[in-house]
């Protein structure tokens, strides 16, 4: 720890810390204008200025770690003299729209100017002519722009696009496209959400509301398993008091949204004829055989399935927690553990990172974002395993290795060995590996000896070591094999492991319902998803329509194995899951009412009351949201089974994966989500279906028929196409590889 003084006052920096850093924990106050904490500094705006006795003219404290002993002077005459000026220099010729400004009223160069009470401009500059530029979902107004970098850092550090840069030309300078005419970005939004001023704004919210007038509403997004958190922003829509919510915030300080958490936001749902359907509910209900529902619902609405399941004696079927909870059972059989370790702030610090079996970048922005500042800021090595490149993670992947489809037992087999290769371990385990096919399993998978020496080389000096793995792998008919093995490198190597739930609430469901595999049931009512009798959210044309997400208040479990407070941001004028389960004798007043029991019936979830769970960062950006799961150790019993034969996956191969900003019916319905549902592949895929760019073709699965235009995808290469499943509902224990016929629609 070094020691030092700020204003008089005794601190201690921890190491890698800087002035600005320590001096926010001691909660003494030095003013920025381009800062923020998630980034390595702009150091552009001077601001942040101080003082250190004996040193001549003025430290940046934003990027300059203290030394033993220095004594630094955040506010005084002369720095007040030179923040003055600065602030000058930002107000020359800015556009006087404040009445208009969608910033305005929390704008940093409002506050800033009327912090050091600048009333007037004394001098000017020759204005240029700045024509706002309208990049979809963000409009970019150059005239407001201050040109802090502040987008610049996010975009390439934390999310990886890297899609914009500064054009310098003096006061001519201006935010353009990076190698590109116009912007080319996954449009996150992050880049509106840390511009200090209105200069790059919503294009759907611009000029809606003032910033005063919008009621914050805090929540958990409810389009991953991520559990990012969000503030709803809910105003009056008319004379007649309805309410709408018009645009969506985060923290930007520390937390990070993706385009569908800010711009898929209007998912909400109006009640139909309630009194009568609900009675025809329950009869439905009353004579099923089984509820099938999803993982897009909260923690008390799986309580209460669950409680449903035991007083009408039926099935509980949910196929992606079922895959999911017999996943994770395999992989404590050897792990020792219950949950997996790691977490995304684990990812966000490590050094080496291995990914496999998911397209993380779509498939969990969250796990994205965070494995961009391990590259960005740790300098973090990144391979990648997988069938199709993702080209969204070239700015931050180290190592690509191209494995085949099908193939992900035998690859984690070799994975393994490679990494437990210095481990002491149990003599059947060792005796496992010593009699791997290595010759067969690398001619398989196209994943040799040289591949994994590289990668063992990339991370020869790393010190903190993630393996990721996804969905890809809880379909595979050879799942619990591939768990414990992953179970095997959690126990015995280095690397923390994350297991990315698919949907928002799998890691929940999966822990707090009993769930039954599908057979020949004769009735089945489906909760946010099909049956003989529907009730749901998802879609609008169910029998009977139920609050979304953004319209209840429940707890959902993240990723982070975190369980996360939501709330009401719209009213549901209607009944719920819980009246329906109440008028079945499952009685609670509330669904929350459930939230204190969660703890009864699994016992890594704790007996809280939904109203003391805290829902916010605090000012350094500690998680303060809901709490931990608790995990509990598990008796190691297994059994390696010797490694199956590899499929081979040959013609033209589909891959279920949904395309940026879209994951379920409730971004499908979004209005401002762009709503990309072609079959995606490449001139290769094109050739050797027989089709061309623009046809509409019929995807022929055996057993499931998808209409959809092809695509060709310059960025994609081999015969794998990429089938969007956002706006179809694909049962969960299909693979996610499928080999296909395709042929083309006659119109």
């Amino acid at each position: 720890m070094i020691k030092f003084k700020i204003d008089n006052i005794p601190v201690e920096a921890k190491k890698g810390e800087t002035i600005l850093e320590v001096a926010r924990r001691y909660g003494i106050y030095i003013p920025t204008m381009c800062y923020i904490s998630k980034t390595s500094p702009c150091a552009s705006c001077r601001i942040c200025s101080v003082e250190v006795k004996g040193v001549d003219g003025y430290i940046l404290s934003c990027n300059t770690p203290p030394t033993e002993g220095i004594e630094v002077i955040t506010n005084s005459d002369k720095l007040q003299e030179e923040r003055t000026n600065i602030m000058k220099l930002y107000d020359v010729n800015h556009p006087l729209e404040c009445g208009v400004c969608d910033k305005s009223g929390e704008c940093d160069l409002q506050n800033m100017t009327l912090e050091f009470n600048i009333a007037q401009q004394s001098f000017s500059a020759k204005d240029q002519y700045r024509p706002v530029k309208h990049w979809n979902l963000i409009d970019y107004d150059p005239a407001l722009c201050i040109l802090c970098e502040k987008c610049v850092h996010v975009c390439n550090e934390v999310i990886g696009d890297d899609a914009i840069e500064i054009k310098m030309g003096g006061y001519k300078s201006t935010i353009i496209p990076k190698n590109s005419e116009t912007l080319d970005c996954t449009f996150c939004g992050e880049c509106i959400a840390v511009c200090p001023v209105g200069a790059l704004v919503s294009s759907g919210f611009k000029y809606r509301a003032n910033a005063w007038e919008l009621n914050r509403i805090p929540a958990t997004c409810a389009h991953c398993s991520a559990g990012c958190p969000l503030e709803y922003e809910v105003r009056h829509t008319g004379l007649n008091g309805d309410k709408a919510i018009y645009r969506v915030k985060n923290n930007f300080e520390f937390t990070t949204l993706c385009g569908a958490g800010r711009f898929g936001y209007d998912f909400d749902v109006k009640p139909t004829n309630q009194k009568q359907i609900m009675s025809k509910a329950i009869e439905a209900l009353q004579k099923a055989d089984a509820i099938r529902f999803s993982s897009i619902i909260t923690n008390e609405e799986a309580v209460i399935l669950q409680k449903l399941k035991e007083k009408l004696g039926i099935k509980l079927i949910n196929e992606d927690a079922r895959l999911f909870k017999e996943f994770m059972e395999s992989f404590a059989a050897t792990s020792g553990k219950r949950l997996y370790s790691a977490d995304l702030e684990d990812v966000k610090k490590s050094d080496a990172i291995i990914v496999l079996g998911t397209q993380i970048a779509t498939d969990n922005p969250g796990v994205r974002y965070a494995m961009t500042v391990a590259s960005k800021q740790n300098g973090a090595k990144i391979s990648y395993f997988h069938p199709i490149e993702d080209t969204l993670l070239q700015n931050v992947v180290t190592q690509f290795v191209k494995m085949e489809a099908g193939t992900e037992e035998g690859v984690v087999a070799l994975l393994a060995k490679e990494l437990l290769k210095n481990a002491e371990l149990p003599e059947e385990v060792s005796s496992f590996f010593k009699n791997l096919d290595e010759g067969y399993l690398e001619a398989e998978s196209n994943v040799g000896e040289e591949e994994l020496k590289q990668m063992s080389a990339h991370f020869k000096r790393a010190k903190r070591k993630t393996l990721i793995v996804g969905a890809d792998l809880f379909a595979h008919k050879r799942a619990k094999n591939i768990a414990k093995l992953i179970g095997l490198i959690e126990k015995y190597s280095e690397y923390k492991v994350l297991i990315v739930p698919k949907d928002v609430n799998t890691l929940g469901v999966s822990l707090l319902c009993d769930l039954d595999t599908p057979s020949n049931e004769n009735y089945v009512v489906g909760y946010n998803a099909s049956g003989d009798f529907t009730i749901s959210s998802l879609d609008e044309n169910a029998d009977m329509v139920v609050p979304a997400l953004n319209q209840q208040e429940g707890t959902l479990t993240s990723i982070d194995k975190r369980v996360l407070p939501t709330n009401v941001a719209l009213e549901f004028k209607g009944a719920s899951l819980n009246d329906i389960a109440s008028a079945l004798g499952v009685y609670k007043e509330y669904t929350v009412d459930y939230t204190k029991e969660l703890g009864e019936i699994d016992k890594a979830f704790s007996n809280v009351e939904f109203d003391t769970l805290e829902n916010f960062l605090d000012r350094l950006g500690e998680d303060i949201r809901g709490y931990k799961l608790k995990n509990s150790d598990v008796f190691v019993n297994f059994t390696l089974e010797e490694i199956d034969d590899l499929p081979e996956f040959n013609g033209t191969v589909i891959y279920h994966a949904n395309p940026v900003l879209q994951f379920n019916a409730y971004t499908a319905r979004t209005t401002e989500l762009p709503k990309a549902n072609e079959l995606k592949g490449s001139q290769q895929f094109a050739m050797a279906a027989k089709i061309k760019d623009g046809d509409r073709v019929m995807i022929d699965l055996g057993d499931m028929k998808i209409e959809r235009e092809f695509k060709v995808d310059e960025k994609l290469k081999g015969t794998i196409a990429i089938n969007p499943t956002f706006d179809l509902e694909i049962s969960p224990n299909r693979y996610r590889f499928e080999k296909s016929k395709i042929e083309r629609v006659q119109l």
